[in-house]
């Protein structure tokens, strides 16, 4: 029997990630670990996927290296197009986007997530954080929204102190619609150690996934809510050798990302 390769957690992020992600796709993404993700995906499985950066960019080949931002010049390397801000989200507004690709700091059993602070209130909290950027109104206006964070209790909680991106609100069927935004909401939360989807009678977070060596009750010990458990809850698919040298040397080359650390707490 092979070797088990070693991976990190946040290869198996970026790894999942580009899993989740389909040919013939438009996908809005975020700075960081979403421009990975969709990098290894147009390098593997997924060579016509489409993505639209904030700053304006749509449908990008990222030959160049990876964009240290949604503004970096490399985000437009042989882009259909340039038109910037206003452009990339009026295509979410008009349906254009299949998923918004983001990152958050909380999100609750709901899909709804939190980028803005966490602890005391909104004038003073006990930490800041960036706030939404785009994440906000790609969240309310893409067809399904994808997020990345590590699993630490403290960030999956039963009600985010702030919804920075909309996900199904409080539960109710029509939450979404009340609040005016478009497309079917939360679609997957993927971590280092599971990966999540949402029950499609109840909108709460049901476990799809889980890293081998844990176990769903060791995924479920790290959160602070009732999971959901999938019918055929399974192991998550480990990348292969190829699968990282594509991450490190041809998406994040400086480890800028994929080297990062996660403080278990």
């Amino acid at each position: 029997m092979a070797a088990q390769v070693e991976v990190t957690p946040f290869e198996m992020i970026a790894y999942t990630g580009s899993r989740m992600l389909e040919d013939n796709t438009v996908v809005f993404v975020g700075t960081g670990l979403p421009i990975i993700a969709a990098m290894h995906a147009q390098l593997t499985h997924a060579p016509k996927i489409n993505m639209i950066f904030e700053a304006g960019a749509f449908a990008s080949i990222l030959e160049q290296g990876m964009p240290m931002s949604v503004g970096d010049t490399r985000a437009f390397r042989k882009a259909c197009y340039a038109k910037g801000l206003c452009a990339a989200f009026e295509l979410t507004q008009r349906g254009y986007a299949d998923y918004a690709f983001i990152g958050g700091a909380q999100v609750d059993q709901y899909g709804n997530i939190c980028s803005t602070y966490e602890g005391g209130d909104y004038l003073k909290p006990r930490v800041r954080f960036p706030g939404s950027g785009g994440a906000g109104a790609m969240a309310a206006n893409c067809e399904k929204t994808i997020a990345i964070m590590a699993l630490e209790k403290r960030r999956f909680v039963k009600k985010v102190d702030f919804i920075t991106s909309i996900g199904f609100g409080d539960g109710s069927p029509d939450y979404r619609e009340k609040a005016g935004v478009m497309g079917s909401g939360p679609y997957r939360i993927i971590t280092n150690v599971a990966l999540f989807g949402f029950c499609p009678n109840t909108r709460r977070m049901m476990l799809l996934e889980y890293l081998p060596g844990k176990s769903p009750q060791a995924i479920q010990d790290m959160v602070d809510f009732e999971l959901v458990m999938a019918p055929d809850v399974k192991e998550m698919k480990l990348p292969t050798e190829e699968d990282l040298k594509l991450l490190h040397e041809k998406c994040d080359t400086e480890g800028l990302f994929l080297k990062r650390k996660v403080v278990e707490k």
